[in-house]
């Protein structure tokens, strides 16, 4: 009786060391496939990678390519899309470097801004202005038009006012001269939640922004201060870009923040004429061919700015410490 059950227990035993074996086999064949796994998307990651800035430094190729075929002489072209700031395509940067590379370029007989842009920062506008006005003063015999597309609307319409001629749609929007600053109050807020504030600040009113602290009279007539100012400035501006053509004695509410049509704009001396930029090439400068002059970030400058925005940025914007705006 005991050497029946001997055999089949012994039986046993070597089935299990073969299922080990086999058990073992199996994780050694999934541990070597996961690492052969692992390695073949670290070398897809770097030829996606390695594609990715070949392109962005075979662009600038391409274009100098694209330059060299160009025609005795053109008409350059810059657009303005988007809101008006730093580090967006509109940005002071990337405007200066367009229009520098058009006026400084000999085959071009003028340049056209063709615009479409609510407008933005004051100081991204006045930098683009300044700029203008060194670049016209240097290359006097180069003509600077601007054409408003759908939208040349506050900041957007002060950087056109620099330029010689304005010209728009009969159905564009243009104006909105006027300074904005807009913000939230939370006041009382907190105390629903259940939530100590706690702000510590070095300066009576250093904090006169803080959405959860009442408004206090004299630090709103302070602030408004600062936007009337500001609104002065643009007035300013404008009405040093269009001199005589602007019809602001007979219509002073040309400076309330109205916006108008291109039609109504042409009336009130706002433009100069009605048209697009190619009408503008082909009448107006006499070369129909259009070369784009834009500066614009590289693919892998757009990239780097998808993959992260600036916490700070986002953090005033949500608390609405954002300063004033052409818009």
């Amino acid at each position: 009786m005991s050497d029946e059950w001997k055999a089949p227990d012994a039986e046993k035993r070597g089935d299990d060391k073969s299922w080990q074996l086999l058990e073992r086999t199996l994780q050694a064949n999934v541990i070597e496939h996961r690492r052969t796994r692992r390695w073949g998307i670290f070398f897809k990651s770097l030829t996606f990678i390695y594609l990715f800035l070949a392109l962005a430094a075979f662009t600038p190729l391409m274009d100098m390519e694209k330059s060299a075929t160009r025609g005795s002489h053109y008409t350059a072209l810059i657009e303005v899309r988007g809101v008006i700031a730093d580090q967006e395509a509109a940005s002071a940067d990337n405007l200066i470097g367009s229009l520098r590379a058009a006026f400084e370029d000999p085959k071009v007989k003028a340049v056209v801004l063709r615009i479409n842009s609510p407008g933005g920062s004051p100081v991204q506008a006045g930098y683009v202005v300044d700029e203008i006005h060194r670049l016209r003063k240097e290359h006097p015999d180069t003509k600077l038009y601007a054409v408003i597309s759908d939208l040349g609307a506050s900041g957007a319409y002060y950087i056109a006012s620099a330029a010689d001629q304005i010209y728009a749609d009969k159905a564009s929007l243009v104006g909105s001269i006027g300074v904005t600053a807009a913000g939230y109050g939370f006041v009382g807020t907190m105390e629903k939640l259940g939530v100590e504030r706690r702000a510590y600040t070095s300066g009576e009113h250093k904090s006169f922004l803080d959405p959860f602290q009442p408004a206090k009279p004299e630090e709103t007539q302070f602030w408004q201060g600062v936007l009337d100012t500001t609104h002065n400035q643009f007035i300013n501006v404008v009405k040093q870009g269009r001199g005589d053509r602007l019809k602001f004695k007979e219509h002073p509410e040309l400076f309330s923040g109205l916006i108008w049509s291109g039609e109504q704009a042409l009336q009130l001396g706002l433009i100069d004429g009605l048209g697009n930029s190619s009408y503008v090439a082909r009448e107006v400068v006499g070369e129909k061919e259009l070369v784009d002059f834009t500066v614009e970030d590289s693919a892998l400058d757009r990239f780097s700015k998808k993959l992260g925005a600036s916490v700070a940025e986002k953090l005033a914007l949500y608390m609405g410490f954002n300063g004033p705006s052409l818009r």
